[in-house]
């Protein structure tokens, strides 16, 4: 059986022709929603997944609208709504050293170089020049915003599901 990444989220419908607003969760949006590739729609309340090839792709606001081959009209595409996009796992790509998928870098607890444990990466933010990791604090209280840089990340040890921290002055206040 093979195992399955979401890559984004059918929210609504888009006009009359077909198109789907869809909530990214992928990094490479501009290749996962290319003309002619094959996504999976696994729609809500259903066991089964529905292959679709990609007609068309553009971003709107901040959502990437697509319509798929076969599906022309707004009628075709309703049953889609709520449901999520997946490709095999096997179709992610290579990544180089020091890069990560987010759903390996999601749930994993975060301990300083003290070996305080400070809580988990519960989303990753992508402002600019680095992502960001938003850790939910152990001790309750305000998110953690920590940055995806050398000077502050020390190791990630995915077999652990570990990232170490040296945080910088005022990171965790």
């Amino acid at each position: 059986m093979s195992k399955w990444l979401n890559v984004g989220k059918i929210v609504n419908t888009h006009g009359v022709r077909g198109e789907v607003r869809v909530l990214s969760t992928t990094d490479f949006e501009d290749d996962r929603f290319s003309s002619g590739k094959t996504l999976y729609v696994m729609r809500p309340n259903q066991n089964e997944r529905v292959a679709v090839t990609v007609a068309s792709h553009r971003k709107h606001k901040n959502f990437d609208l697509l319509c798929f081959e076969g599906y022309p009209s707004i009628n075709d595409v309703e049953a889609f709504k709520g449901g999520r996009l997946q490709v095999p796992i096997e179709d992610r790509p290579e990544l180089g050293e020091g890069e990560f998928f987010y759903h390996e870098i999601i749930g994993c607890s975060v301990v300083t170089i003290a070996g305080e444990e400070l809580g988990k990466v519960k989303e990753i933010l992508s402002p600019g020049a680095n992502d960001v990791w938003v850790v939910q604090c152990r001790r309750g209280g305000k998110d953690l915003l920590i940055p995806y840089i050398e000077q502050v990340v020390k190791q990630v040890d995915l077999e652990k599901q570990q990232i170490t921290i040296e945080p910088m002055e005022g990171l965790l206040e």
